[in-house]
């Protein structure tokens, strides 16, 4: 299966039980494309599943999106304005007031995102709904998830394979997620389910392993929720399997965030990855007020390494 990078849903499955809905989102940075090619792989491996095993059976629902279908389609972070720092109700009602044929950019993708999950949420749902979404990071060691709160989003996200950064998500403001666990894609019922909702970052941007973890962390996901049985896909998840890391604690807590502007003109100092201890004052980096040292120390998370970003770096512990 390959998707047409033009095409918002990657894939729709349903079970005629019922159960959990998975909603599955990659490329919300446009030039993160390995949780788009993961869910390629994930819907190929269920659909040779129900073909090949006769007592093969799905629960519930999942389907794999897009997210910022056009900076996917030139391979870019995004085109005017970061995807996933968009989903606030400023941005999404400037959105709404702008007639369809006349949106561009993230306006046009926020918009049809809405849309779609919006729709897809007011369908009857009798199990869990669960967000997740897939990304990775500029720098080498990026493998770790981040649940949205120390209940049942830390509960899942332990089932993942991948470190938990505990605090993260609430760091940084305009989230896809934050926005879906605040309820914001069912306004009009206030009483609704919340859902669970996880990010989950599976490595470097071009690396094929980031591509096998991610897919790993959707198979791993449905298992938790139960839409498949423990021992289904088998053969597809030992034919991806990878070296668990095990220098990383299973569950870390974030400490700071360094937000930059473009007028910051922020570079990094090369050679940092993801997890690598930092000591307070260390030099990581410059800007047009001159060196960016390190406030305490910890362990350097998503340091900055492409052109595009409003986060230099997080330091963990």
């Amino acid at each position: 299966m390959s998707v047409h990078p033009s095409k918002r849903i990657i894939g729709t499955i349903e079970g005629e039980v019922p159960g959990a809905l998975l909603i599955v989102t990659g490329a919300l940075h446009g030039n993160e494309p390995a949780g788009v090619k993961a869910l390629e792989m994930v819907f190929d491996a269920l659909e040779r599943a129900k073909i090949e095993q006769p007592h093969f059976q799905f629960k519930g629902k999942m389907i794999g999106l897009v997210g910022n279908r056009q900076a996917f389609l030139v391979r870019q972070r995004f085109l005017d304005q970061d995807l996933n720092r968009c989903w606030t109700t400023e941005f999404l009602t400037q959105s709404s007031l702008i007639a369809r044929e006349e949106l561009q950019g993230e306006l046009l993708e926020v918009r049809e995102l809405f849309e779609l999950i919006s729709n897809e949420l007011r369908q009857e749902t009798l199990g869990k709904i669960v967000f997740l979404d897939l990304h990775t990071t500029s720098a080498e060691g990026g493998l770790f998830c981040i649940p949205t709160d120390e209940g049942e989003s830390l509960s899942l996200a332990k089932h993942l394979g991948a470190p938990a950064i505990l605090g993260l998500q609430s760091s940084v403001e305009g989230t896809l997620l934050g926005f879906a666990q605040q309820g914001g894609f069912t306004p009009q019922n206030p009483d609704s389910t919340l859902p669970v909702c996880i990010a989950f970052e599976s490595g470097q941007h071009i690396s094929q392993q980031a591509v096998f973890r991610a897919a790993s962390s959707i198979v791993r996901c449905l298992r938790a929720l139960g839409n498949l049985g423990e021992h289904d896909l088998l053969d597809f998840m030992e034919s991806i399997s990878l070296p668990v890391l095990s220098t990383v604690p299973p569950v870390v807590h974030f400490r700071y965030a360094h937000h930059i502007e473009k007028e910051d003109s922020f570079k990094m100092r090369p050679g940092y990855v993801n997890f690598q201890p930092i000591m307070v004052g260390e030099h990581l980096a410059d800007d047009a007020n001159g060196p960016v040292l390190a406030p305490e120390s910890g362990l350097i998370l998503m340091p900055l390494y492409q052109a595009k970003g409003s986060d230099g770096f997080f330091i963990v512990r």
